[in-house]
């Protein structure tokens, strides 16, 4: 068998794309990416003096959420959510289909070589085959086919670029989802404790207050107080039993918003661990304002849509210009298998095409405008993101500061309304005052208390939103 010519043809075509391919694709028409200017400010505004003299150390959305939430339960329920959630799941899908997306477009850069063949036979009967040659009839084919479009002006990998932008953009997106999962999940369960940590409360002081009823009606069946005491005091106790059903709904739902989260079926949540609430640590290393831009995933995921629309500029640019395209093919035949491949049955050749739009009724020029307009909503959009960024970092900072402050006097509430209780009822019991400042100082120490623990909860919640705010959580 004669392959050899075969061979030659196939070698030299290939040959001459590879020559041919460094010089008609060296030239790449639309702008290159230049970051837009951000000014980020010298300092995080709501930040203390130590926070500000601390900003050059590294900051709390470097650190992972286990070094941030010490309560291991609420770790637990972070690294259960993050395998599990939904949202992540569906956004690793959008990655892989990105991925995916990025691999078909950037095959328009490369030639595409197809090989095919045919065959045809007869076995003719005696009767039917006088005057044909003996065996019947027999013929085939084989045809090798190269097909390539230059990309002399950046078209293909112009795209390329936009899609591999769209790529790494749901990628950042997926991180905005873990980080955005770690602060649901850490937001729900100091809500749930919180609810919790009220049910506790209205438990005891219900407890409380049917014993002062069972006492106050004992008074006033001797005829020591009067039946205005004993309605007072029943009004007392229903009061605080009417917090516990609601309470108990609010703990359930929450529940079922874990749940959720963790990609599970409504269900309870075992939390116990008693410093769920505890004080937001002091001194939080806030880091450089402007190092926010390289670690919210959110701030990347825009400027990677930028680069995207900056690419797309390219792309309708190179539409503009004249398209090349080239193909060869080669195609042997015979009537049997060992002449098919002879150097005279075989042909061989090649077709050139260029193609210049000439007219499309403004096409270009409007698919031109509309990438350079949406180049500018992008960054738009990217500088608003980035504003939006400071501001929330300022707003958590505030925060902190703000809610501890606001938990610490309100523990001395606590305090001043716990001693204005044992002091009402130490004055009823010398009868130098009415049972209606008893119940009056108890109401507000309840009121007091349940304050409290949103206090805590309001704390807790501070710490959640720096640290998300800081781009911590994604990593």
């Amino acid at each position: 068998m004669n392959t050899t010519v075969l061979k030659r043809t196939s070698a030299a075509l290939l040959f001459s794309t590879g020559l041919l391919l460094p010089v008609l694709t060296g030239c790449t028409v639309g702008p290159k990416y230049v970051r837009p200017q951000a000014l980020a400010p010298p300092a995080y505004r709501g930040a203390d003096d130590t926070a500000r003299s601390s900003a050059n150390q590294d900051s709390l959305g470097d650190e992972k959420f286990a070094q941030v939430f010490n309560q291991p339960e609420l770790q637990d329920l972070i690294r259960t959510a993050l395998a599990n959630s939904y949202d992540v799941r569906i956004a690793a899908q959008h990655v892989s289909e990105a991925e995916a997306q990025l691999k078909i477009t950037r095959a328009q850069e490369f030639p595409t070589i197809s090989v095919g063949g045919s065959g045809a036979g007869a076995d003719l009967g005696s009767s039917l085959g006088n005057g044909l040659p003996s065996g019947g009839i027999a013929s085939g084919s084989f045809n090798l086919s190269a097909l390539w479009k230059p990309d002399f002006w950046g078209l293909y990998r112009r795209q390329t670029e936009a899609q591999r932008a769209q790529m790494l953009s749901q990628v950042w997106a997926q991180r905005v989802v873990r980080m955005t999962l770690v602060q649901e999940v850490a937001t729900d369960y100091f809500q749930l404790r919180a609810y919790q940590a009220q049910l506790v409360i209205a438990n005891e002081t219900l407890k409380e207050r049917r014993e002062s009823v069972a006492l106050t009606r004992t008074l006033v069946d001797g005829g020591a107080n009067p039946l205005s005491d004993l309605r007072q005091a029943e009004e007392n106790e229903f009061t605080a039993s009417a917090e516990i059903p609601q309470l108990e709904q609010e703990i359930q739902q929450e529940e079922n918003a874990l749940h959720l989260l963790l990609g599970q079926n409504p269900g309870p949540v075992a939390a116990t661990d008693p410093s769920a609430l505890a004080p937001v640590p002091r001194n939080l290393p806030v880091g450089l304002p402007s190092r926010l831009l390289e670690r919210r995933p959110d701030i990347l995921e825009a400027e990677q849509q930028l680069i995207e629309a900056n690419a797309n500029i390219g792309v309708a640019r190179a539409q503009f210009f004249p398209q090349l395209s080239i193909s060869a093919s080669v195609i042997t035949s015979g009537s049997d298998f060992s002449s098919m491949f002879s150097s005279g049955n075989q042909l061989g050749y090649g077709i050139g095409s260029l193609t210049q739009p000439l007219f499309e009724g403004g096409k270009l020029k409007a698919q031109l405008k509309l990438s350079e307009e949406t180049k500018k909503e992008m960054v738009l959009s990217y500088q608003k993101t980035i504003a939006t960024a400071f501001q929330q970092v300022s707003n958590a900072l505030i925060a902190v500061n703000k809610q501890r402050a606001g938990r610490e006097q309100q523990e001395m509430l606590v305090s001043a309304a716990t001693d204005a209780a044992r002091l009402a009822r130490l004055q009823y019991q010398a009868g130098s005052t009415s049972y209606l400042e008893v119940l009056t100082t108890d109401s507000n120490l309840f009121s007091a208390e349940l304050n409290l623990v949103s206090a805590r909860q309001g704390e807790a919640q501070s710490l959640v939103q720096l640290y998300t705010a800081l781009g911590g959580g994604w990593q």
